[in-house]
């Protein structure tokens, strides 16, 4: 590999939730791999968490930081892990008090940039430093592009309340053919108009920080989102930087035996795989309808799930003789798993996945087919991008107006998947696969991280 231009010294300084501080990880190991030094901000108690994720010791320094007491956050809570998702403003509230914290640090390491997600102050703080910013989004372009598109259309509108029918696409919206069902416009309507922190709107926080950053990037290819790629472009009017899929290194780890066991008792490309990110918690009938449309499906599942709203534990809330008529071929376990180590196991046939932006490259780089049943904010439409755009995988189906899914449901998302007969089955396979193929192509990621590495270095000039 070419040695880089000149060696940047990288901060960053993620949200506060695990998935988007392992999705800057994996860009510090591969900004490392070439070179550059990395100083990595992060939570004092959570630097045991994610550790195992730095790859380049040498090169990625950890720099801890303690988020201040803020009333109504459990003082122990230091991302959204710790709490409940409607916690997550109190945390951001959190972070915006580091702020002091963050200019000292600055002052200190004095990187030549720092890239950022939520913190929209800073863009201003790092310019006065002389610091250059980068608004590195770890959310989807296509989400990113809605949102842009939904907010002018108020903008220009004028509505107070911010209320807006979006069943349709909003004007100016690339892909005309994504539609929103009606409980999903009421959760992206109530997402545009939250407070996120500060007394400042989730939006706002995205808005803002693009606004101001010298350059924007995210963690995306064309052969994905190639849509968006030229309208957020446009729509930026500043740098706009792809870092390409960011696929983790190979795994130098293996599997851990209970697992590996266990899967191995099974025909390859039979098993179900569930799992919903680090923190997405269901409700307790909506758990009981996906563990019970596992069951229904016929197929050996292994789901790996959080303890349900109102639970201490995933067990405890299983459903009266679930265990004992699944016993051998299904696993419901509560604790973390290594995903991209089951998902490349070859009894793995299919994915449940909430179509986080991370989960969602692990699983159109895998094998296994794909059902996506998401949960929040752009996974709504990251899921309609795979099942509606790409036509990569197969959507759960979900009530019009409440937005609840049955047992029935989930078990003919996967049957259709799993179906080597049926027409959408296999169409969705060669979909998949055809991305597949095109992601793991040899160079692309390291031309995609190649002309991203340049960008950032031209940026510092």
């Amino acid at each position: 590999m070419d040695a880089p231009k000149f060696q940047l010294h990288i901060a960053m300084y993620p949200w506060f939730a695990i998935g988007h501080i392992s999705a800057y990880l994996h860009l510090a190991n591969k900004l490392a791999k070439r070179g550059h030094k990395i100083s990595f901000i992060v939570p004092k108690r959570t630097k045991s968490k994610v550790e195992h994720f730095n790859l380049y010791p040498q090169s990625i320094t950890f720099i801890p930081i303690t988020i201040p007491l803020v009333d109504g956050l459990p003082p122990h809570a230091e991302t959204t892990f710790d709490a409940t998702i409607s916690l997550g403003p109190l945390i951001m509230t959190g972070m915006d008090r580091t702020e002091k914290d963050i200019e000292l640090l600055l002052l200190e390491l004095k990187p030549s940039i720092i890239l950022f997600d939520y913190t929209c102050w800073i863009p201003n703080l790092a310019r006065s430093l002389g610091i250059k910013s980068v608004h590195y989004i770890t959310l989807s372009m296509i989400f990113e592009s809605y949102m842009e598109c939904m907010e002018k259309q108020f903008r220009e509108k004028n509505i107070a309340s911010r209320e807006l029918n979006v069943l349709n696409p909003p004007a100016g919206f690339p892909d005309p053919s994504i539609k929103l069902q009606a409980h999903e416009v009421r959760q992206l309507t109530r997402i545009v108009n939250s407070e996120f922190g500060s007394g400042v709107r989730y939006y706002e926080r995205i808005s803002t920080s693009t606004r101001l950053a010298d350059a924007v990037a995210f963690r995306s290819c064309r052969e994905i989102e190639g849509l968006y790629v030229d309208f957020l472009e446009s729509s930026y009017g500043k740098p706009l930087l792809l870092s390409g899929p960011v696929i983790p290194e190979p795994h130098t780890s293996a599997l851990e035996e209970k697992w590996s066991e266990w899967l191995s008792r099974f025909k390859e490309g039979s098993v179900v795989y569930c799992a919903f990110g680090s923190e997405c918690r269901l409700h307790q009938d909506q758990l009981k309808e996906l563990l019970l449309g596992l069951e229904l499906t016929g197929f050996p599942f292994f789901a790996a799930l959080k303890a349900p709203v109102g639970f201490e534990s995933v067990e405890e809330a299983i459903p009266k003789g679930f265990s004992e008529r699944v016993r051998g071929r299904g696993i419901v376990h509560g604790s973390w798993v290594q995903q991209t180590l089951i998902l490349d196991h070859p009894s793995i046939g299919c994915f449940i996945t909430h179509c986080g932006v991370a989960s969602l490259l692990e699983a159109l780089v895998s094998k296994c087919q794909i059902v996506v049943l998401p949960n929040y904010i752009d996974q709504l439409l990251n899921a309609k991008m795979i099942s509606s755009s790409i036509k990569g995988g197969v959507q759960v189906e979900k009530g019009e107006e409440d937005g609840l899914f049955t047992k029935e449901s989930v078990c003919s998302a996967v049957k259709t998947v799993m179906d080597l007969e049926s027409e959408v089955g296999r169409e969705v396979r060669e979909n998949h696969l055809k991305l597949r193929n095109l992601l793991l192509t040899k160079d692309l990621e390291n031309t995609y991280f190649d002309s991203f590495c340049l960008k950032l270095q031209e940026l510092v000039g």
